[in-house]
């Protein structure tokens, strides 16, 4: 791909064409609203009430720069951060996919065992954890390889839709009813060392795992492959996409705190017990005719996150591949084989903990968390050593913002490393 994306004129100008070019982040968004959100941010609001919600806005405040990289580097260069990661030397390359390999296999795992207990909410009959997992994987692949990025847009796109207007319509119902905390209940304060590691398991996924800016980045190379796309175009739907997410982990804070905080009720540690118990209690508050609404959310919510990864992480490794072998032309092929080698290897996870939905989650949201920092300083490294046009460059403010936030991202590692082996 030659680097003129960004200097390219627009063929129309305007809020319609910024509006048609809303693709890769809200294909982000899709991504990121999943356990971070339905999991974390619920169960954040569940027992620590609106506690943590400063902290959350600030998690995906300190995390923005580094995911807009992938859009200021793709735009200003035409190259993915992929491409930018071996020009900045074949160990950086060597780095982000071996933690790419990792994290794709873990988070498809988790997100699998997830979307299939909610999967078997809807059922009449039962079937096996494995089996419902079987189901949204053939589903998830056959989607997209029956329409790669077109198909994924659009699904992503509805899905983001539907997701928004019916989470703010149950958060204000809930608003509605008031809190079910009576009015003496004391909350336990998450400041405290016994807290460290719930905080950093709802900052691991908050929004997402970092890696996802160099998969936005190849979907974005991808739309501009099929239709002009400018600097400005792309960063508003970047904005859209990172803002939305933002607002909607909120959202999911409200609902915990307004649905189940102080309701004296333990989360289940099993996956079908739990989506049937996070569904039942908001059913119970905000009315039985929202049962399925509620269910149809989450379903959604988290099947979109494990479409959206599957083909990101899958999309990302064979870029890396077709780098490390020194190729110059991208293979279809090679795509779709890692798309089948995430699959499986991520079904084989669910195969040994099929009944620990929530130890699983919780170990995808920790290695997010860990591999975080470095993530987060690859793509620092690369913006500001990269020569972009105006438009794109880090300006002062933002780096100010990018070092800020690698300091919170790895003074809080090394706060994690201390509580959870030296301690």
């Amino acid at each position: 791909m030659e680097n003129s994306i960004s200097s390219s004129p627009p063929a129309r100008s305007g809020l319609s064409q910024l509006l048609r070019s809303l693709g890769p982040g809200i294909m982000m968004a899709a991504a990121a609203v999943g356990g971070s959100h339905l999991v974390a941010s619920t169960k954040a609001g569940a027992i620590y009430g609106w506690q943590l919600a400063a902290l959350i806005l600030l998690v995906n405040l300190f995390k923005y720069p580094f995911f807009r990289a992938g859009v200021q580097y793709t735009m200003g260069t035409g190259d993915s951060l992929i491409q930018g990661y071996a020009n900045l030397g074949r160990g950086y390359l060597w780095v982000f996919t071996i933690l790419n390999v990792i994290s794709a296999i873990i988070n498809t795992a988790a997100l699998l065992l997830f979307s299939a207990s909610l999967l078997g909410y809807f059922l009449p009959f039962e079937l096996s954890s494995l089996v419902l997992c079987g189901i949204v994987l053939v589903t998830c692949v056959a989607i997209l390889f029956a329409g790669h990025y077109k198909a994924l847009d659009g699904l992503s796109k509805a899905i983001m839709a539907t997701l928004t207007i019916a989470t703010v319509t149950a958060v204000i119902i809930a608003a509605s009813n008031g809190s079910v905390a009576p009015a003496d209940y004391q909350a336990p304060s998450p400041w405290t060392i016994a807290a460290i590691g719930f905080i950093v398991v709802t900052m691991g996924w908050m929004p997402a795992p970092i890696e996802i800016s160099s998969i936005t980045s190849m979907w974005l190379k991808s739309q501009c492959k099929k239709q002009q796309v400018t600097a400005e175009s792309a960063l508003f739907d970047f904005n859209v996409g990172y803002i939305g997410t933002a607002i909607l982990a909120i959202v999911f804070v409200a609902l915990g705190a307004l649905v189940i905080h102080g309701s004296g009720t333990e989360l289940s540690a099993s996956g079908v017990g739990f989506s049937h118990q996070l569904v039942s209690m908001y059913a119970s508050t905000i009315g039985e005719w929202s049962r399925y609404l509620i269910a149809v959310i989450a379903f959604f919510c988290i099947f979109g996150s494990t479409i959206t990864v599957i083909d990101g992480y899958s999309r990302a490794i064979a870029e890396s591949q077709r780098l490390i072998q020194k190729q110059t032309e991208e293979n279809p092929k090679t795509y779709q084989a890692w798309v089948i080698v995430v699959s499986v290897a991520a079904i084989s996870i669910v195969a040994f903990f099929a009944q620990a939905l929530m130890p699983m989650l919780n170990f995808a949201m920790i290695m997010a968390f860990v591999t975080t920092p470095v993530f987060a300083l690859l793509n620092y490294l690369l913006v500001s050593r990269t020569e972009l046009p105006p438009a794109l460059k880090m300006g002062s403010k933002l780096k100010i913002l990018s070092i800020l936030g690698l300091i919170y991202l790895f003074g809080f590692l090394a706060v994690f490393v201390w509580w959870k082996w030296m301690m």
